[in-house]
């Protein structure tokens, strides 16, 4: 009989965890729950109302009104994919960007915000069935999930590929700018207090610099169909 799963995929920025996690969901027709995307949502929510910026960080005022900050993921027919929606706005675009990036993972250290968002996540996987990416999806959201992927790749690779990405969004980027960029969340998500990102110990590592996204879900077909047959 076929076990419904949940799959923690964790790692490095840029990684390629999200473009993974919705290949891996797509193919299940499992539930792809992009954290990522929720913490930027909180970010954006947060650099509107002047909570975040260059020199500012006002806990307080996040902390107080994290009960008006709504996050849901919708599915776009036209593009085949779920969009992250703010209060009911499709913000999916500007929480990409540059601005976000840069401060999202000041955001992500409040004990508040993370306890908040692993709260939602945790309601979302009560039925099983998802594929969940972030930093610390097998270690703290999800510590018994059944499946654990760390995912690793060089500096100058990812920094590429972030690259890339946000070119092709039509936003202007330096390359040297994103690459900084991708080192310092490095250093910060590896050393704060709430949550710092780790390989869980059950994890299996997957170090993706040379790999396609086809090559690395021919790696973890074989995995998955272990996890659900046992065989």
């Amino acid at each position: 009989m076929e076990k419904k799963l949940i799959i923690a995929i964790d790692g490095y920025s840029s990684c390629g965890k999200s473009t993974f996690a919705r290949a891996i969901a797509k193919e299940l027709d499992y539930i792809f729950i992009d954290s990522g995307a929720m913490y930027r949502a909180v970010t954006l929510y947060c650099i509107r109302r002047g909570f975040v910026g260059k020199g500012i960080l006002n806990t307080e005022g996040i902390i107080n009104e994290l009960n008006d900050i709504h996050i849901e993921f919708v599915y776009n027919p036209d593009i085949l994919e779920c969009e992250t929606y703010l209060n009911s706005e499709n913000v999916e675009r500007e929480i990409r960007g540059v601005e976000v990036t840069s401060h999202v993972s000041r955001i992500s250290q409040i004990a508040e915000v993370r306890a908040r968002m692993v709260e939602l996540q945790r309601q979302i996987g009560v039925f099983k069935g998802i594929v969940m990416d972030g930093r610390d999806i097998g270690t703290v959201v999800f510590p018994d999930a059944d499946l654990k992927i760390f995912m690793t790749a060089s500096v100058d690779i990812r920094a590429k590929r972030r690259f890339d990405e946000l070119i092709n969004k039509g936003l202007e980027v330096n390359f040297e700018e994103v690459r900084k960029n991708i080192i310092v969340r490095d250093i910060t998500d590896e050393n704060r207090d709430i949550s710092p990102l780790r390989k869980a110990d059950d994890a299996i590592v997957l170090d993706n610099s040379r790999m396609t996204v086809e090559e690395q879900m021919i790696w973890v077909r074989q995995i998955i169909e272990k996890k659900m047959y046992g065989s």
